[in-house]
């Protein structure tokens, strides 16, 4: 299974990087390969010391559910003693937010990105945009029994 390179992973941050200078926020950026470990993590000059933990949390959420943090809304809501425990069970907590996005690519998972010290909306709209800049895919079917997500913002 392959996996996002470095100079991929650093391709990513330098783009969310701009979007961010552009927004006026200081945000973290995180990428891990498809088992959730880290490639790489940048937290700009100003960034809360949290947002690189949120940025690998949200990364690494999206890389092992195998979908972006905003479709795993519908699972926390339907299910939250199930989606609760199941959140603790892996390396880092799985998160149910936006701003998480699976890294996908000819249908292989290669890992995933997150964004951190934004606003939700701002933190996902920037990550939208590093991954479909960069080519990875941006379809992800609904899981079954779960409602998928249809705005974005909601």
């Amino acid at each position: 299974m392959s996996r996002p390179t470095l100079e991929e992973a650093r391709a990513l941050i330098e783009d969310a990087r701009q979007h961010a200078l552009r927004l006026g926020k200081a945000l973290s950026v995180a990428v891990v390969d498809y088992g959730g470990f880290v490639v790489a993590v940048e937290r700009m000059d100003g960034a809360r010391p949290l947002t690189p933990s949120i940025a690998i949390a949200k990364a690494y959420s999206a890389a092992v559910m195998q979908r972006p943090t905003k479709m795993l809304r519908g699972w926390a809501n339907g299910e939250p003693v199930f989606f609760s425990q199941v959140a603790r069970m892996g390396h880092h907590p799985i998160v149910a937010t936006l701003g998480g996005y699976t890294l996908k690519r000819d249908g292989e998972i290669l890992g995933g990105v997150g964004v951190a010290g934004g606003s939700p909306e701002e933190d996902q709209i920037v990550c939208e945009a590093i991954v479909t800049s960069a080519g990875f895919a941006n379809d992800f079917p609904a899981w079954a029994g779960t409602e998928q997500e249809t705005n974005p913002h909601g």
